[in-house]
């Protein structure tokens, strides 16, 4: 575990992204992640390599802008997401979807 993230390993992903160019992603064994905005590349690495055991060659981590909402009156800013896009091993993969008997 790195050092890093005062959290625990499993609380890095949120959740995977599901989205039209993140499953294009996934015939490049790219697979997209929510992660938690204080985390790093390292401490991303070993929560997917922990929690779906694969290889993971690569990551790549994106901070887009903070959107800004309005209620009434009141402004605000969301709160803060941070994305991951993660490069699998040859040979490795991630079951998402689980298959249906």
């Amino acid at each position: 575990m790195a050092k890093c993230f005062a959290g625990r390993l499993a609380d890095v992903v949120r959740a995977p992204l599901i989205t039209e160019k993140a499953t294009r992603g996934m015939d490049q064994n790219q697979y997209t992640f929510a992660v938690d905005p204080r985390a790093a590349k390292p401490d991303i690495k070993a929560a997917v390599e922990q929690m779906f055991d694969v290889k993971v060659i690569g990551v790549s981590t994106m901070n887009p802008p903070r959107r800004k909402r309005r209620v009434g009156r009141f402004a605000g800013e969301r709160s803060q997401t941070k994305k991951a896009v993660v490069r699998l091993a040859e040979g490795s993969s991630i079951q998402l979807f689980p298959e249906s008997s």
